[in-house]
């Protein structure tokens, strides 16, 4: 099967023909419209998505290699900065040098939203809309660097005969104490000059995974009321607590890729349901949500449902063209069941010069409003410029999905494009030696 990126166009509408997946194509300029959102304006529909750098201080403080990376974005023109993964409890890290924002290091976090803002304004004229990812990774926590899961519930997809013992699996007490820290995480964010912050619920961390504890007992599990309680009362409490001028959102995942009853968004026949997804959406649309970031599936154990690749630790049956479509299909379908809804869309990566073509499409045809780029920043964090001035991406600058910033990542290094920048270069020759 030939997976390659498609970066000429003629051969993207071919293979796109030949999939039959229908991918729209248009001209980018409605790109560069702008949108307001709770009285704050987003220059243009383009967004740099949440990807993190792990190479945050002990304290959870930014470094200056997460310096280095946000003025890029900020500098390359995007009119949305989805800031990463920041934990809001220490054994919520998802790894040694994973951001934690708390009382003691906002002036830290504060000094580089200053600076980010600055970098945009004197490049671009307008400064970018950032907004804080308040995360606990669940069973992904690793804040000394070994695991140590927080779990839902044990689920044998994962697991196997082996189950977590049940002393980290989350009891109804903890949880409480996770909204709250999830509630002080956006005052704080707040506090540092964010401009909003994403109550984060995607790919299998600890809120994720509760929208699929069914069998749960308790007040966090069973009922659709009970698996999304946590995600519903911290966004309540973020809203009630940080005012209307400051925007409270999640990074949703929409479908886990797992059947019932490990899956959130999956039909009893273990088709894609948009059922529960959509009656969640529509709750916190009418609690005071007006932005939304789509995702679906898990990096660490389906990755070609949440971010299609050219090259990865296997290759799945279908084509990533078709994963592509599939993430976008239904997002659209989010925007057409709740279209007062701001919707941000994800894994266009693998598009790679033909993304701001497609996203273009689906914004012009009113079924999403903005274009969520990921892997692309670490290649290409001057992308939104290049299409806000020429209409295009440049091949020679594009991500490849060659995998590699997650090999890094995933082997405990600080994750970046091997491919495109000589500081990532360094640190991945550099790490494959130690190895």
């Amino acid at each position: 099967m030939n997976r390659k990126v498609y970066f000429d166009r003629d051969e993207y509408l071919a293979r796109n023909q030949a999939l039959g997946i229908d991918l729209p194509y248009a001209e980018t300029d409605v790109l560069q419209n702008p949108v307001s959102i709770q009285e704050k304006t987003i220059h243009n529909r383009l967004a740099c998505q949440a990807m993190e750098g792990c190479d945050g201080t002990a304290d959870g403080c930014p470094g200056e290699m997460t310096l280095r990376r946000y003025l890029r974005f900020a500098k390359g023109g995007a009119g949305l900065i989805w800031y990463e993964a920041t934990a809001v409890l220490p054994e919520g890290r998802a790894n040694p040098r994973q951001l934690y924002i708390h009382p003691g290091n906002v002036a830290a976090f504060k000094a580089q939203i200053q600076a980010i803002k600055e970098a945009g304004r004197r490049e671009n004229g307008y400064e970018p809309i950032v907004i804080m990812q308040a995360t606990h990774s669940g069973r992904y926590s690793k804040p000394e660097g070994t695991p140590a899961p927080i779990i839902a519930y044990n689920n044998p997809i994962f697991e196997g005969d082996t189950p977590i013992s049940a002393d980290r699996i989350a009891t109804d007490a903890y949880l409480d104490q996770v909204r709250d820290a999830l509630i002080q995480g956006a005052v704080l964010a707040k506090e540092a000059g964010f401009d909003g912050v994403d109550i984060k619920c995607c790919h299998r961390y600890l809120l994720s995974e509760l929208l699929s504890a069914y069998n749960r007992p308790g007040k966090y599990g069973g009922s659709f009321e009970n698996r999304t309680r946590l995600l519903r009362e911290s966004i309540q409490g973020a809203i009630d607590a940080c005012g209307p001028d400051f925007i409270v959102t999640t990074r949703l995942n929409i479908y886990d890729g797992f059947p019932k009853p490990y899956g959130f968004g999956v039909s009893d026949a273990g088709d894609i349901s948009m059922e529960e997804p959509i009656l969640l959406l529509k709750e916190l649309n009418q609690m005071g949500v007006h932005l939304v970031n789509i995702s679906m599936g898990n990096p660490y154990f389906n990755a070609h449902v949440n971010r299609p690749f050219a090259v990865g630790a296997y290759e799945p049956e279908e084509h990533p063209m078709e994963g592509v479509a599939r993430i976008l299909q239904y997002t659209a379908a989010v925007k057409k069941a709740i279209p007062e809804m701001h919707v941000l869309c994800s894994a266009i990566s693998y598009l790679g010069t033909q993304a701001p073509h497609v996203v273009a499409a689906y914004i012009e045809a009113g079924l999403m409003d903005f274009a969520g780029f990921g892997r692309t920043i670490f290649a290409y964090p001057d992308f939104a410029k290049d299409i806000l001035t020429t209409g295009e991406m440049k091949k020679e600058k594009s991500c490849i999905c060659c995998s590699k910033c997650t090999e890094l990542m995933r082997g405990g290094s600080t994750p970046g494009c091997v491919i495109r920048d000589e500081l990532y270069q360094k640190i991945y020759k550099e790490w494959k030696c130690v190895r």
